[in-house]
């Protein structure tokens, strides 16, 4: 019995050895891969596309067809007269070349990223310094600002330039009778709105209460997924507040800062309710920026070509400062690499 086992087994391994299977009757039957691999992957490749494909619609009617329309009104004369004519006059590039052309166009380019700038630049310094706030504060104290956070958002934009008209106002408003109240009664009856710096003073100070929250409250979530353990081990070699931050906090909210502040620079560069109902533009619209422009020498003046030309290039003026910042960013991860 053991001696035909053996010669069994012995001709087994040969013929595993010599590549002839053991029993040639029988084929091995190889069942595709069912998981992730090439095959299955090339099955579900469209899934993708078209799970976006609403989004890229919805965004090619709603953004795209308007730019559209509006890059070829800009090569368009169009009046009051052509509109009611229903005429099509082309004048190729003439609304780009008197725009291009016009030292108020430029003070108005000056104006805006200056005041963007200045904005965005306050808007994450206190957005930061809350969110950090709100990392440090108790459960209750945490909740009550965020509630506070949240509704200062929520308002609506002219209610609350409304509201900021009624605490600036010249002969009752609230912040004038306080200053005079605490001293300062040369302000009892301050124009706040009488000068360029003082009416863009009142609308940064709404453009960056209104924006505080969006940055606060996202980077206190931000710090929610820093490890614990990392603070711990800088406490061990001796660091403190500010050295805990520098680096344990701020390696891990760098990607947040510069995603937050690209948004925010947009949001402002655009910001026109703000600036149009606290005071048109005024005083001798030395506080229009490019929408505020865009629309006064558009709509405002019944001038349709040149205020699409207007906008054409704020648009692309914001597309050159976002991929200058975006630029900048990447190459400083480069260097970090």
């Amino acid at each position: 019995m053991s001696v035909q086992t053996e010669r069994t087994d012995t001709e087994a391994d040969t013929a595993a050895a010599s590549g002839v299977p053991k029993n040639p009757g029988v084929r091995k039957t190889e069942t595709p891969p069912s998981g992730p691999g090439p095959a299955g992957g090339r099955r579900g490749a469209p899934a993708p596309y078209l799970l976006l494909l609403p989004a890229l619609l919805a965004t090619v009617v709603l953004l795209g067809w308007p730019l559209v329309k509006n890059g070829m009104l800009s090569f368009q004369n169009l009046n009051p007269r052509q509109l009611i004519l229903h005429l099509t006059e082309w004048n190729g590039v003439a609304n780009y070349t008197e725009v291009l052309g016009s030292s108020e166009f430029w003070k108005v380019v000056q104006r805006t990223v200056v005041f963007t700038a200045v904005n965005v630049v306050l808007i994450m310094v206190f957005g930061t310094l809350v969110g950090l706030l709100l990392a440090r504060l108790g459960k209750r104290m945490r909740l009550l600002l965020m509630l506070g956070l949240v509704l200062a958002w929520a308002m609506p934009v002219i209610a609350a330039t409304t509201v900021y008209q009624w605490l600036f106002a010249q002969r009752f408003g609230v912040v004038n009778w306080l200053l005079a109240k605490a001293g300062w009664e040369s302000m009892a009856d301050y124009n706040w709105f009488g000068t360029q710096f003082s009416t863009f003073s009142v609308i940064t100070l709404l453009i960056v209460w209104q924006s505080i929250p969006f940055v606060a409250i996202n980077l206190y979530a931000a710090t929610t997924t820093i490890p614990k353990e990392l603070y711990e081990a800088a406490s061990i070699d001796g660091a403190g507040v500010w050295k805990s931050f520098t680096w344990v906090t701020f390696p891990f909210l760098r990607p947040f800062l510069w995603a937050t502040t690209f948004l925010e620079v947009i949001w402002v560069f655009k910001a026109f309710p703000q600036i149009f109902a606290m005071n048109e533009g005024g005083p001798d619209r030395l506080t229009e920026t490019l929408p505020i422009y865009a629309f006064v020498e558009g709509p405002g003046n019944q001038h349709f070509g040149m205020g699409a030309a207007i906008s054409f290039l704020t648009i692309l003026i914001l597309l050159g400062l976002t991929a200058y910042y975006l630029r900048t960013v990447l190459k400083q991860e480069e260097d970090e690499l």
